[in-house]
Protein backbone atom coordinates (compact mmCIF):
# COMPACT_ATOMS: atom_id res chain seq x y z
CA UNK A 1 0.00 0.00 0.00
CA UNK A 2 1.41 3.36 -1.01
CA UNK A 3 1.01 6.19 1.49
CA UNK A 4 2.07 9.08 -0.76
CA UNK A 5 0.38 10.08 -4.02
CA UNK A 6 2.97 11.53 -6.41
CA UNK A 7 0.53 12.32 -9.23
CA UNK A 8 0.34 16.09 -8.47
CA UNK A 9 4.13 16.27 -8.76
CA UNK A 10 4.12 14.71 -12.23
CA UNK A 11 2.40 17.85 -13.55
CA UNK A 12 5.02 20.29 -12.30
CA UNK A 13 8.28 18.40 -12.80
CA UNK A 14 10.21 17.37 -15.87
CA UNK A 15 12.75 14.57 -15.93
CA UNK A 16 12.08 13.16 -12.45
CA UNK A 17 10.17 10.08 -13.63
CA UNK A 18 13.01 7.77 -12.61
CA UNK A 19 13.01 9.22 -9.09
CA UNK A 20 9.27 8.75 -8.66
CA UNK A 21 9.46 5.19 -9.99
CA UNK A 22 12.18 4.39 -7.46
CA UNK A 23 10.04 5.79 -4.65
CA UNK A 24 7.00 3.84 -5.83
CA UNK A 25 8.92 0.56 -6.06
CA UNK A 26 10.63 1.10 -2.70
CA UNK A 27 7.31 0.67 -0.89
CA UNK A 28 6.92 -2.97 -1.94
CA UNK A 29 8.30 -5.00 0.95
CA UNK A 30 7.95 -8.44 -0.61
CA UNK A 31 10.50 -7.70 -3.31
CA UNK A 32 13.19 -6.56 -0.89
CA UNK A 33 15.55 -9.45 -0.08
CA UNK A 34 17.11 -9.62 3.37
CA UNK A 35 20.10 -11.87 2.58
CA UNK A 36 22.96 -11.14 2.76
CA UNK A 37 23.01 -8.29 5.25
CA UNK A 38 24.90 -5.15 4.21
CA UNK A 39 25.97 -1.65 5.30
CA UNK A 40 26.28 1.49 3.19
CA UNK A 41 28.58 4.16 4.56
CA UNK A 42 29.93 7.50 3.41
CA UNK A 43 33.70 7.49 3.72
CA UNK A 44 34.36 10.96 2.30
CA UNK A 45 32.73 13.84 0.44
CA UNK A 46 32.40 11.84 -2.78
CA UNK A 47 33.27 8.30 -1.66
CA UNK A 48 31.05 5.51 -0.38
CA UNK A 49 31.48 1.91 0.73
CA UNK A 50 29.09 -1.02 0.60
CA UNK A 51 30.00 -3.82 3.01
CA UNK A 52 28.24 -7.18 2.66
CA UNK A 53 28.47 -10.15 5.03
CA UNK A 54 29.21 -13.11 2.74
CA UNK A 55 30.55 -15.70 5.17
CA UNK A 56 31.43 -18.98 3.50
CA UNK A 57 31.91 -17.51 -0.01
CA UNK A 58 35.28 -16.96 -1.66
CA UNK A 59 36.29 -14.70 -4.55
CA UNK A 60 35.52 -17.31 -7.21
CA UNK A 61 31.93 -17.72 -6.01
CA UNK A 62 31.11 -13.98 -6.04
CA UNK A 63 30.55 -11.71 -9.02
CA UNK A 64 30.09 -7.93 -9.13
CA UNK A 65 28.65 -6.16 -12.15
CA UNK A 66 27.83 -2.47 -12.70
CA UNK A 67 25.54 -1.64 -15.62
CA UNK A 68 23.13 1.26 -16.31
CA UNK A 69 23.03 2.71 -12.77
CA UNK A 70 22.59 -0.73 -11.18
CA UNK A 71 25.24 -2.54 -9.16
CA UNK A 72 24.56 -6.27 -8.98
CA UNK A 73 26.33 -8.58 -6.54
CA UNK A 74 25.77 -12.32 -7.05
CA UNK A 75 26.94 -15.22 -4.98
CA UNK A 76 26.63 -18.85 -5.95
CA UNK A 77 28.15 -21.55 -3.83
CA UNK A 78 29.90 -24.32 -5.75
CA UNK A 79 29.01 -27.95 -5.13
CA UNK A 80 30.70 -29.11 -1.94
CA UNK A 81 31.48 -32.75 -1.76
CA UNK A 82 31.61 -33.87 1.83
CA UNK A 83 32.95 -37.31 1.00
CA UNK A 84 30.95 -38.89 3.82
CA UNK A 85 33.38 -37.50 6.42
CA UNK A 86 30.81 -35.55 8.43
CA UNK A 87 27.11 -35.10 8.87
CA UNK A 88 25.61 -31.72 9.73
CA UNK A 89 23.49 -31.72 12.86
CA UNK A 90 22.72 -28.01 12.44
CA UNK A 91 23.59 -25.79 9.49
CA UNK A 92 23.44 -22.11 10.47
CA UNK A 93 25.90 -20.68 7.95
CA UNK A 94 23.88 -19.88 4.85
CA UNK A 95 25.30 -21.17 1.60
CA UNK A 96 22.34 -20.35 -0.61
CA UNK A 97 22.75 -18.39 -3.79
CA UNK A 98 21.88 -14.70 -3.69
CA UNK A 99 21.58 -11.67 -5.91
CA UNK A 100 21.55 -8.17 -4.42
CA UNK A 101 20.96 -5.05 -6.53
CA UNK A 102 21.83 -1.47 -5.62
CA UNK A 103 20.58 1.58 -7.53
CA UNK A 104 23.49 3.94 -8.19
CA UNK A 105 23.09 7.66 -8.69
CA UNK A 106 24.36 9.36 -11.82
CA UNK A 107 28.16 9.59 -12.08
CA UNK A 108 28.81 6.97 -9.35
CA UNK A 109 31.51 4.50 -10.34
CA UNK A 110 32.79 1.32 -8.71
CA UNK A 111 36.41 1.89 -7.71
CA UNK A 112 37.41 -1.44 -6.16
CA UNK A 113 36.20 -4.52 -4.33
CA UNK A 114 37.89 -6.66 -1.70
CA UNK A 115 36.99 -9.70 0.40
CA UNK A 116 38.39 -9.98 3.92
CA UNK A 117 37.20 -11.96 6.94
CA UNK A 118 33.89 -12.85 5.27
CA UNK A 119 33.09 -9.22 4.43
CA UNK A 120 32.88 -7.99 0.85
CA UNK A 121 33.85 -4.31 0.59
CA UNK A 122 32.86 -2.37 -2.55
CA UNK A 123 34.26 1.16 -2.79
CA UNK A 124 32.33 3.70 -4.85
CA UNK A 125 33.27 7.16 -6.12
CA UNK A 126 30.94 9.94 -7.26
CA UNK A 127 32.84 11.58 -10.11
CA UNK A 128 31.05 14.72 -11.29
CA UNK A 129 32.12 16.09 -14.68
CA UNK A 130 33.55 19.60 -14.71
CA UNK A 131 30.43 20.92 -16.45
CA UNK A 132 28.25 19.81 -13.52
CA UNK A 133 30.46 21.12 -10.71
CA UNK A 134 29.43 24.42 -9.14
CA UNK A 135 31.44 27.37 -10.39
CA UNK A 136 31.81 30.94 -9.23
CA UNK A 137 30.66 33.61 -11.64
CA UNK A 138 32.40 36.97 -11.41
CA UNK A 139 30.25 40.07 -11.29
CA UNK A 140 31.62 42.85 -13.47
CA UNK A 141 30.71 46.51 -13.14
CA UNK A 142 29.15 48.11 -16.20
CA UNK A 143 30.92 51.01 -17.94
CA UNK A 144 28.14 53.42 -16.98
CA UNK A 145 28.66 52.72 -13.26
CA UNK A 146 32.13 54.31 -13.06
CA UNK A 147 32.67 57.20 -10.67
CA UNK A 148 31.68 60.39 -12.37
CA UNK A 149 33.35 63.75 -11.99
CA UNK A 150 30.97 66.60 -11.38
CA UNK A 151 32.03 69.76 -13.11
CA UNK A 152 30.73 73.09 -11.92
CA UNK A 153 31.10 76.45 -13.39
CA UNK A 154 33.07 78.80 -11.26
CA UNK A 155 32.14 82.44 -11.20
CA UNK A 156 34.94 85.02 -11.35
CA UNK A 157 34.02 86.16 -7.87
CA UNK A 158 34.75 82.71 -6.41
CA UNK A 159 38.26 82.67 -7.87
CA UNK A 160 39.42 85.75 -5.99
Amino acid sequence: MRHVDFSPLYRSTVGFDRLFNLLDNRGVAEQTPSYPPYNIERTGDNTYRITMAVAGFDEKELSIEAHAHVLTVKGEKGDTVSGGESEYLYRGIATRAFERRFQLADHVEVQSASLKNGLLHIDLLRNLPEAMKPRRIAIAAEAGDEAKTIEAQVSPQQIN
